[in-house]
């Protein structure tokens, strides 16, 4: 079976681009990712960050499915302890309303107080008539695909008891990916009338480029990022220019080689086969891909290598590759 790569965008902000840019180059990433085959497109929450621009999935993912046809778009997620779960089903009823078949609302525990973040999933599952209930008025025929979003296994068994969709989020913690998703798996619980979920989702930072010395300079400008990041140091994303003359600091250095090992880099041939393989080692059968790079041509460069080698291969040879 063909692994299935989806795009998970953090609309990140490059030395030298501007917010404005990074949420323009989101959309020319969608409808890019339409026309290349992608499953789906996410996009993430994030505030007060000089690095990422995305602070309303939700308008985005507006703005988004306005500017495509077919493909599925969804949050990445919208951080539910920062909001009223009233407000969070009115949002995505209309969006589901206007767009149906075609919304994912991912949802996050971060951003505030999480002891309620289980009643709150439960509740908003019941405004939007995912319980059976009737829900709020003007509930959506189709309603949004529900999913709850975790680097750990405490939303994994939460997604299972509530028979929704999970999606791992190995880029940010790989340790525990095997241990939650197969939590996910073994604690799912059907709903009735609600689509039997999937076996889960693994979300991976990768970047692609047409030679492995290319590849691993976009590499070192990721890792230059998140090693200042940890370190308290909230940038935007350096150039490869500038990690490449960049005089790495002990701890920088530190913090580089273990996120690092959370990378994936090289040639798309290199890339596609490491996805396929972290796939078939998490049991899961569909990838999001998610690309950092200061410049926006870079990220979808990116991506289209890696679309492109993915098409290209031969469901056989994938898997022997893997």
């Amino acid at each position: 079976m063909r692994t299935r790569l989806s795009v998970l965008d953090q609309s990140p902000v490059g030395e030298g681009f501007s917010h404005a840019d990074a949420l323009s180059s989101s959309v020319d990433l969608a409808r890019m990712a339409e026309e290349l085959g992608f499953a789906r497109f996410w996009v993430a929450e994030h505030h007060d960050s000089p690095g990422f621009a995305g602070t309303a999935p939700e308008v985005l993912a507006a703005a988004l499915l306005a500017s495509t046809d077919r493909i599925t778009v969804g949050t990445g997620g919208v951080l539910l302890p920062r909001y009223t779960p009233g407000k969070v089903a009115e949002v995505f009823g209309v969006l589901a309303s206007l767009y149906p078949g075609r919304v994912d609302m991912g949802l996050g525990r971060a951003g505030g107080p999480a002891e309620d973040y289980p009643e709150r999933v439960v509740l908003l599952r019941r405004m939007l008539g995912m319980e059976g209930g009737p829900g709020l008025p003007g509930v959506p025929p189709v309603p949004p695909r529900m999913w709850l979003l975790g680097a750990g296994l405490g939303s994994a068994h939460l997604a299972g008891g509530l028979g929704t969709e999970f999606a791992f989020a190995h880029f940010l913690n790989p340790g525990p990916a095997t241990a939650a998703l197969s939590a996910y798996r073994e604690s799912v619980v059907p709903r009735g009338g609600s689509p039997a979920p999937g076996p889960g989702v693994l979300a991976v930072r990768a970047v692609a480029a047409e030679s492995e010395a290319e590849a691993e300079a976009l590499a070192q400008s990721v890792l230059l990022w998140r090693s200042r990041k940890d370190l308290g140091e909230d940038l935007p994303l350096p150039a490869p220019r500038t990690a490449r003359n960049h005089r790495w600091t002990a701890l920088e250095a530190e913090r580089a080689a273990v996120r690092g090992r959370a990378l994936v880099w090289g040639t798309p041939e290199r890339v596609h086969a490491r996805l396929v393989r972290l796939a078939e080692e998490h049991g899961v059968e569909e990838v999001m891909v998610n690309t950092l790079a200061c410049d926006p041509e870079d990220r979808l460069r990116s991506y289209r290598l890696l679309a492109e080698y993915a098409a290209a291969v031969p469901v056989e040879a994938a898997a022997a590759g893997a």
